[in-house]
């Protein structure tokens, strides 16, 4: 596990794996490989789908009435984005280990999907998920940016959470706001993530370090 705390504004390494109550996680899961794990629009709803299972208000039940495990109270997702062969999410944990019951089961019932939709076996990750812990609760919106950043057309991309933070779209399964209440408004908020140059070398370390960890 990388934590993210900042040193002159940059992130600092640690790998020391933690999980505790009360703290932020950039998690990253990738396709076994680097193979593509959302083929169709079908496969990224369900990716959401399953995250919004756990995460509603109101607790979930499958077709013959079995309860789903309630995390709502539990963990908070604060964004995310799903690319054709990974996925990045940030977190709030408010109690230990529940970060490993959300992926655990989100990840398990994909792949699950995923192989009986595509006739195939085997592993649809290539590990069960990266996780860095962000120690400077300023160095969220970093986080943030770097994960609504990942796909080139951001903006229009139906696939993150750049839409809720806009005001497009609303999600109770959702929580923007430790985010935005960092900003003015949601107009500060998309000027920020535009400003991409000014941050690029942050940005950049985010990515290297969090591609070489393992929770």
């Amino acid at each position: 596990m990388v934590w993210y705390g900042t040193v002159e504004g940059m992130p600092s390494r640690n790998v020391v794996k933690i999980d505790i109550a009360d703290s932020f996680y950039h998690v990253y899961g990738r396709g076994h490989s680097r193979q593509e794990i959302f083929l169709d629009d079908e496969d990224y709803g369900t990716f959401l789908n399953l995250l919004k299972r756990y995460l509603s208000r109101e607790r979930q039940q499958d077709r013959l009435g079995a309860l789903y495990p309630h995390l709502y109270d539990h963990i908070e997702l604060l964004c995310f984005c799903l690319m054709p062969n990974h996925f990045h999410l940030l977190v709030y944990q408010r109690e230990a280990g529940m970060m490993t019951v959300l992926m655990r089961g989100v990840m398990t019932s994909y792949s699950r999907y995923f192989n009986k939709k595509y006739v195939r076996s085997g592993s649809v990750f290539e590990s069960r998920y990266k996780a860095a812990m962000i120690l400077d609760q300023s160095y969220l919106e970093h986080i943030s940016r770097y994960i609504h950043l990942n796909p080139k057309n951001w903006q229009s991309f139906p696939y993150s959470s750049i839409d809720f933070y806009l005001g497009k779209r609303q999600a109770e399964w959702l929580r923007t706001t430790r985010i935005l209440e960092l900003f003015n408004s949601p107009e500060d908020y998309r000027q920020f993530v535009s400003d991409y140059q000014s941050h690029k070398q942050t940005l950049d370390i985010i990515k290297r370090d969090l591609a070489d960890t393992t929770f």
